[in-house]
């Protein structure tokens, strides 16, 4: 029995959709792209820029948390930000209130969000750190490790207090 290209078509192509059409902005880099970003042959530049080390951070005068997602989102997308939200809720009421740390959904087809969306350099579906430093630096950070740990709320809000209590404490490495 032949079996006809076009039965064999239809599957690859709806697989082909599934993977372009994911939530992840694709940057090119690995989940611990901090950690290949190690000279400008292996960064981009943006990358390359923001990196800092602890040394330099001085101390931390604001932090921003950003989800940046589309009018449409998927499951994983909302689920990013609803659980980010949650950890800043639980762990850092103080800060939040305080306004050292700020939080916000960000719709990046919207005409009012395109100066955060240019300041971010994002394009998609995304999860960003901004630090502000006492000495005048800005570095930003996509957190790619997020999508990993969606399956377990307990675990992405661990590993996101981890993440944000190590930039509170000047560590921008």
């Amino acid at each position: 029995m032949a079996i006809k290209l076009e039965t064999l078509a239809i599957p690859f192509v709806l697989i082909l959709i599934v993977v372009i059409s994911g939530c992840v902005e694709n940057t090119g880099t690995s989940p611990n792209a901090e950690e290949d970003c190690t000279d400008s042959a292996t960064c981009s530049l943006s990358q390359y820029e923001q990196k800092e080390t602890p040394k330099e951070a001085g101390n931390i005068e604001k932090i921003e948390v950003y989800h940046f997602h589309g009018t449409n989102q998927c499951y994983s997308c909302k689920t990013v930000g609803a659980y980010a939200e949650e950890t800043l809720n639980t762990f850092f009421a103080d800060e939040l209130e305080s306004d050292k740390i700020v939080f916000g959904h960000i719709n990046i087809d919207l005409p009012e969000n395109q100066e955060l969306v240019k300041k971010y350099e994002t394009t998609g579906s995304s999860l960003w750190i901004g630090t502000y430093t006492s000495n005048g630096k800005f570095s930003k950070e996509q957190n790619n490790n997020v999508w990993y740990k969606i399956g377990n709320k307990k675990e992405y809000m661990d590993y996101l207090n981890g993440v944000i209590e190590k930039k509170l404490s000047g560590d921008l490495s």
